[in-house]
């Protein structure tokens, strides 16, 4: 419970782990654009109230954890990111534009898997035990027969 964010009317434990890569994976995520990279990320989860938990910036691939607000969705949060990081990068560093051509720096797609102090078992039990109902025709997504 130490772990839950607020909003307006909310409490969330929604995290998210990404990692994404540059284009054919080429190895220019160091010194000073790495830096960069890393300022810009923060920059983009600050204002979108994303709290970030870990990150690494290694030369061809970017791992980070976030916390994020259940407004935002994974999806939109990684448009976000690429699409600021690599229009910024790419007019900051003129030397990425040689390497990529076409103004893209990231690859397509993504990784990307939720995390949480629960497995899937124990919320499946949770919700058996709250209800004592047995499964009806429906599998596993029961209605409840209390009057």
């Amino acid at each position: 419970m130490e772990n839950y964010r607020s909003g307006a009317h909310t409490r969330y434990d929604i995290k998210y782990h990404f990692v994404w890569v540059p284009k054919y994976r080429k190895p220019v995520l160091c010194g000073a654009v790495a830096l960069r990279l890393r300022e810009l990320v923060h920059e983009i989860c600050k204002s979108n109230d994303v709290e970030i938990l870990e990150g690494h910036v290694s030369k061809d691939h970017v791992h980070l954890f976030v916390s994020a607000p259940p407004n935002l969705s994974a999806s939109k949060l990684m448009q976000y990111i690429k699409g600021k990081t690599s229009r910024k990068l790419m007019m900051e560093f003129r030397h990425l534009g040689k390497q990529f051509w076409g103004r893209h720096l990231w690859a397509r797609g993504y990784f990307v898997a939720t995390s949480g102090n629960v497995t899937d078992e124990v919320i499946a039990e949770y919700i058996r035990l709250q209800n004592q109902e047995p499964p009806d025709t429906e599998g596993n997504f029961r209605i409840e027969s209390k009057d």
